[in-house]
Formats: structure tokens, sequence, C-alpha cells
């Protein structure tokens, strides 16, 4: 019996040496993505702790529901589209914030199945779809965000929807328009998730076009199609553009206010305005001491240094397999007549957030699942083309295991940082498992527990993470650091200080210790900042403090609570 190649490892033949081979990749392939699965459940099944779930994904719909209905609640992320929050609201109607955790899981899954039924459509065969929907599920932000309440795996579902169903438009002669209508709903429903979807909408109306009148010769008739593409998606979009107009002229508030009112609202400090591209080149080199042709490779070092919590490294990690195997995919003819869509949908979408928007790793996976798939068929050209020289063959493979192993290492880290169990087991509380892993949340709690119903928190450099909060709370312009500074000009006065304090409308304030103190000695005189505290002895009372937190009770004076 000939010797079995290694490349029979991944794609199986019906030979009984190739067929074992290929059933025990089968089973060790799935055998991982199963493991992969039951970790991202475990730490799905824990409250709810990442940054932006408790800013916007459930604070925003817990407000909504608390007010009875939706309202304007005037910080600029709360004017996004949100197709993906309303399901998360409905959640929280019933009382449960884990489930949106699930759901956000569910759309990454969804993706991952979207990859495999493609490359198994497209005869690659089923060990190496298998790969294809490991290496995505398995990559290092995708197993982060799969465990997290945002939605950006529901936007990267809907998106890769729509690229796949405009695929199997193309392989019809562009003759069966139910897949050009899938597709226009799917980006549609993207575009009802996050404003980043107008960049593949953008983008797929223009193939709908190109790929018509290049398959068809009607170019009159290509137009038509792709204004009836847009149509379908811009009508699902509507609602969301109709109540941002309603609230502030603008349909796509904040973004391009400065078009749609030459005289702009009022806006809050979380709407940024772009700078221009010298002026992000300017940035980065003043923030990160970046040079020129560093901040140019941003869209090639998205794959190579991603961190998780670093703004510099993208806040987020990626596979370098992804890149480096890729152009691999244009040796053989697998995927012929997709892989220059794949590879142009996906250089013009992470070009696009490289461009316009902020450079966190998040906001390019809806490119990812197209270059996995470019990934997996390079990676199978180079088994298939070098299957007689075992060394190279054998390289190949082990770089498949070696980024499998990183991916596995990073997703057990992070279950040992979240440390699911002992609250999935019954043997940590709800109260516990925050407390240990959310810093504000001891202070916020106490909040809750102990401060009347009618009370009113000001927050002082605390951020907006205001998911847990149960009293009514305010979030000063800056962060509260503008307040904070009328009030030490003010405390030049008794009289102005009592009145900068009854401008808050609070009756107490919620303060961060350390970057409060940071803040008075980066900003005023040793004078300043002892005048100030001396009034704040007398009008501050500290009911609760720990080493990161400080709840004051306001006293306008020396025995009595503002009411």
């Amino acid at each position: 019996m000939k010797k079995s190649s290694l490349s029979s490892h991944i794609s199986g033949h019906q030979c009984s040496a190739r067929f074992s081979s290929g059933q025990i990749a089968f089973w060790t392939l799935l055998l991982i993505l199963a493991s992969e699965i039951l970790i991202v459940g475990l730490m799905c099944a824990t409250p709810p702790i990442s940054r932006d779930a408790l800013i916007y994904h459930l604070a925003v719909p817990k407000l909504w529901l608390k007010h009875g209905g939706m309202y304007e609640i005037g910080q600029s992320f709360a004017y996004s589209p949100m197709n993906v929050n309303l399901l998360y609201l409905l959640c929280l109607s019933f009382g449960s914030d884990i489930l949106p955790k699930f759901i956000h899981h569910f759309f990454g899954l969804a993706t991952g199945f979207l990859i495999y039924k493609y490359l198994k459509d497209e005869k690659m065969g089923t060990n190496w779809a298998l790969l294809g929907s490991l290496l995505f599920l398995s990559t290092p932000i995708v197993s982060r965000l799969s465990s997290e309440a945002y939605i950006d795996l529901g936007l990267t579902f809907f998106i890769t929807l729509a690229v796949f169903a405009i695929s199997r438009w193309r392989r019809c002669k562009c003759s069966q328009t139910k897949w050009l209508t899938i597709s226009a709903v799917a980006a549609g429903l993207a575009l009802g998730t996050d404003y980043s979807a107008l960049i593949s909408f953008v983008f797929l109306t223009l193939i709908v076009i190109y790929y018509y009148a290049k398959d068809r010769r009607e170019p009159t008739k290509a137009v038509g199609y792709g204004i009836c593409f847009a149509a379908i998606a811009l009508l699902l979009f509507s609602p969301w553009c109709i109540r941002n107009y309603i609230w502030t002229s603008n349909p796509i508030y904040p973004h391009y206010n400065s078009f749609f009112n030459p005289h702009p609202l009022p806006s809050n400090p979380a709407n940024i305005q772009g700078s221009g591209i010298s002026g992000f080149f300017r940035q980065r080199e003043l923030a990160y001491g970046e040079s020129f042709w560093e901040v140019l490779a941003i869209p090639i070092r998205f794959f190579f240094q991603g961190r998780d919590n670093s703004e510099q490294f993208f806040a987020g990690r990626l596979n370098p397999i992804l890149i480096l195997a890729l152009p691999f995919a244009f040796l053989g003819k697998a995927l012929k007549r997709d892989r220059n869509f794949f590879l142009a949908f996906s250089a013009f979408f992470i070009l696009s957030v490289y461009f316009v928007a902020a450079k966190y790793l998040r906001l390019i996976l809806p490119a990812l699942p197209p270059i996995t798939i470019l990934c997996v068929a390079g990676l199978k050209n180079l088994s298939e083309g070098l299957s007689k020289r075992h060394f190279l063959s054998s390289i190949v493979f082990g770089s498949i295991g070696i980024a499998l192993l990183a991916n596995g290492i990073y997703i057990i880290k992070r279950f040992h940082t979240i440390k699911p169990l002992p609250y999935v087991l019954g043997e940590e509380t709800r109260d516990e498992f925050l407390s240990r892993t959310l810093g504000s949340y001891p202070a916020i709690h106490y909040i809750n527990t102990h401060l009347p119903a009618d009370a009113r928190v000001s927050f002082i450099l605390v951020g907006y993470r205001v998911y847990y909060i149960d009293r009514p709370f305010r979030i000063h312009a800056g962060y509260g650091m503008k307040m904070v500074s009328r009030m030490v000009q003010a405390s030049n006065k008794k009289e102005d200080f009592v009145q900068s304090l009854r401008s808050l409308d609070s009756t107490h304030l919620l303060i961060r210790n350390n970057l409060f103190r940071k803040y008075l000695q980066d900003n005023f005189t040793s004078e300043e900042i002892k005048r100030f505290l001396s009034l704040t002895s007398t009008y501050w009372d500290p009911v609760y403090q720990d080493s990161n937190y400080t709840v004051f009770r306001i006293r306008l004076e020396p025995d009595s609570e503002l009411l």
C-alpha cells in the first residue's frame, strides 16, 4: 500500500489509508470546535462586564425600558441604529441580561456556519470547510466578542450573508433575483445594526451593477438592478434615519453633522468629527511615537500587532495566518469565480475603516469571513501543491496547528481571567462576581442599595459605564472635568462654590479617586487645590469609599442634604 500523503490529514480520500487519516482530522477539528463553543458558552453564562455593553448596548435599552419607550438620551452613541440592540431590549424586558451574550455568540456561530456552507458548496471538502469555520470562530477578536453583549458579530453575520448571496446570484448568471433580494435584505439589516455597514452597502451596490453589466452585457438594466438593491436596503435602514432626522435633522447623526446642520446642534463631546488624514498621522505620531510608514502600514499591522485593551494596538487580536496564507489562494483553481470579489471587498472594507473610523479591530470584523475563506483556499492550494514534498507539506500543516494552538491559548487565558465557573456552578453570587470583575461595581452597588430612590448622582471621571446603576444619574461634559474646573474656579468665594453645586442638580457624586487627584494636580496650582479641597471637606460628605471610588453626599449647608 502506498504511504498516504500528509495532505490527506485535511482533505481525506476514499482509499482506506487516506480515509482513516481524513476521519481523524475531521473528529479532531470537530472536537476543537466543540471545545471552543463550550468555553465561550460558559463565559456567556455570566453577567455582562464588557465596556460597550455597559455604556451602550445594554444601557440604552435599559433606559428605554425604564422610560417606557424610545426617547432621545443625548449621548452620541444613542443615535446609532439598533437592530441588534432591540433584541437585547427584549431580553431585558424578560429580566435577563445574560441572554444578550448568547444572542451575540449565536451570530458568531451563524457566521461560522455560513463559512462552512460556502466552502462545502465550493467542493472544498468537509475538513477544509470545518477548518474555515474553526479559524474564524477561534480568532481571538471573534472568540472574545462571542462572549460579550456587543453588536459586531450581528453586523458581521448580516454583511457576510449579503456577500455570499451576491456570490450565489452571480453563480446563476444574475438570473435568480431571490439571491439579490436576500443580499439586499441582509445589507439593510446590517445598515440597521451599525453605521459602518454603509461601507459594505456602497461596495455591494456597485458590485451588483458591475457583475450584471459584465455577465449580461446590459449596462442600463444593470443600473436598474443596482438601484433596486439600494432601495431595498435603504428601506430597511430608513426607520433609524427617520428617527434621527426628527431628533437632530441629520439622518445619520452624529456623522457628517456639519453637512446636514451647517449651524450644528450642541453635540456631546463623545461625538468625534474626523480631523483629516494628515491630522490622523500627526495624532498617531504624538500619541504613540509612530512614524509615517508605521501608520501607513496599520492595515497590515492589524494582523500582527493586535493587543487587547490597547488603543495603540487596535484593542484586539487577529492571527497572522489569515494574511500569510491569503496570497496562495490565487495559485490554484479553487474559488476562481469569487476570490477577486472577496479580496476586493475585504480590502475596500479595511481601507475604509482605516481612513474614516477609529482603528479598532472589531470594526473590520465583516472583512474576516472572506479573508478566512481565502486563507483556507491558500492553505489547501499549498498542501496539494506540496503533497509530494513531505517536509514542506508538514510545514503547512504545522502552521495550521500552531495557528489553532495560539487561538486556543488565547481563549483559555481569557477563561482563566474571567473565571466563570464559580458563578455558573452557584458558588459565587451575582454581586460577588461583579465586584470581582468590575472595579466600579462595589460603589454602584452601594448607591443602589443605600441611597434613596430619588437620589441624583453626578459621575466625575467615572466614564459612561452606567448599566448597573439604578438611580438617576448625570454624566457631565468631558467626563466631569469641565464641571470640576468650574468648581475649582468658583472656590474663590464660598457663595460661588455653593452655586456651582446647586447647578449640578444632584444629591450625590461618584468619583474615581486616582483620576480625580491626577486631574487636579495636572491642571491647578497647589494653592487652588488646597482652597478647593477645603470647601469640598465642608460640602462633600463621603458616605462610601474604597481604593478606587468614593461616593459623596452633597451638603449645601453643614448639616443639610441637597433636596
